[in-house]
């Protein structure tokens, strides 16, 4: 059964899009590693901006400095 963790920055994607993610991942494992579809977990964490770093700043800081 395979288990699929997506995080994105919580930055209001619709449900559409992240059903739409889920359909494409799941499909994906089906094509390629030839995957039930019917077990394969997947899941979409949304981390606020904040609590997400790189290269030693928030996404929030690098988006506010346009990096």
């Amino acid at each position: 059964m395979p288990y699929v963790n997506v995080r994105i920055t919580k930055e209001g994607a619709t449900p559409e899009q992240k059903a739409e993610v889920i359909r494409r991942v799941t499909q994906v494992l089906v094509e390629v590693l030839k995957k039930n579809p019917e077990t394969t977990v997947v899941v979409i964490d949304e981390v606020e901006a904040d609590n997400w770093g790189v290269g030693g700043a928030t996404v929030t800081e690098r988006r506010r400095k346009g990096i």
